[in-house]
């Protein structure tokens, strides 16, 4: 079997960041001399897709021993909640006190529940809050049925009854907020009632630091009504589809796992730290670049059906970012 490239973390920062801003309101709900706050960020493992999602976990897990943050989370489209995938759910939960998880579209194949999701991750629900450091961590279940525009495919909705728990939420927290979801709330494939959901957010404003998603394998970020949206890519590869499959791995890998031909693989697994960091107003997104393992989606003349961009979104990296509230200057 074909191992990772396993370059350092640190070889692979991209060397220049992306500077972005943030209104003040949040980073003022700092009480002074706060601490900084360290997440280490992971998506789209995929474990039950790619051959080597194990390795790619321990990649992920190794760094962020090293660089110790103050907690870890996944953001869906991990693990089935099963026995085969226990030890490996088992690997992410015990690597840190604060272990969190998120609910992806991939995580209920097969006739798996979010029950399970909840029982084999340890999960307190399917949305909640979690506080660390004086930051609210709300984590979204993108998974709703019942959307009024749905054109078929996996729901990608926030109902009313999570979205009245959303509201009250941000209505009650008074400390800077991070929205995290598994469906983006903005941009390419996101939820149905997106638009509805960005009012929301936006009428907080002045409280959310940033929200963040998975779930398209991307490197993205945009600004929608005073709100930064920053899609993470995926720790394993990129979707290209049926009509595109090709070998990146041996035949005895692909027979095995048949899905990876209808893919993009990266060499080396993906993922981030993401630190906020009150005394300097910042919010810092690590970047790590890898390349394609195997045939580009350029080599392979890949045209995406929804706009995304090959060398622009469709990339084997995460952007370095750097998002700074315009209450600080320098």
């Amino acid at each position: 079997m074909k191992t990772l490239n396993r370059r350092k973390f640190i070889g692979g920062l991209l060397a220049t960041g992306i500077v972005l801003q943030i209104p003040p309101g949040a980073m003022a709900m700092f009480p002074s001399k706060a601490k900084s706050v360290k997440a280490g960020l992971i998506t789209d493992l995929h474990q039950d897709v790619i051959h080597n999602g194990s390795e790619r976990l321990q990649d992920f897990l190794r760094y962020m021993k090293k660089t110790e943050p103050d907690f870890i989370m996944q953001l869906g489209d991990f693990a089935y909640p099963n026995d085969k995938n226990k030890a490996l759910i088992d690997q992410f939960n015990d690597a840190h006190p604060i272990a969190l998880h998120v609910i992806g579209n991939h995580d209920t194949d097969s006739g798996h529940t979010k029950a399970q999701c909840l029982s084999y991750w340890k999960m307190p629900a399917r949305y909640y809050t979690k506080e660390v450091n004086g930051v609210c961590f709300i984590i979204l279940d993108g998974n709703d049925k019942g959307s009024p525009t749905h054109k078929g495919g996996y729901p990608a909705y926030i109902n009313d009854e999570q979205k009245a728990w959303l509201q009250q939420q941000l209505k009650e927290i008074n400390k800077p907020i991070v929205i995290v979801s598994h469906q983006p709330l903005a941009g390419v494939l996101a939820v149905d009632n997106a638009a509805e959901i960005q009012d929301i957010l936006s009428a907080s404003a002045d409280k959310i630091l940033l929200a963040i998603n998975g779930h398209t394998h991307i490197d993205c970020q945009l600004f929608v009504k005073n709100i930064n949206y920053v899609h993470l890519n995926s720790a394993s590869y990129f979707w290209m589809g049926g009509e595109y499959k090709h070998n990146s791995y041996s035949e005895e890998i692909h027979k095995s796992h048949p899905w990876i031909s209808s893919t993009c693989p990266y060499q080396d697994a993906l993922f981030t730290t993401l630190t906020i960091n009150p005394a300097n107003g910042t919010i810092l997104i690590e970047g790590r670049k890898s390349n394609w393992a195997g045939q580009s989606p350029e080599a392979l003349n890949y045209k995406d059906k929804t706009g995304l961009t090959v060398g622009k979104e469709i990339v084997p990296f995460i952007s370095k970012r750097k998002i700074r509230s315009t209450s600080f200057v320098g």
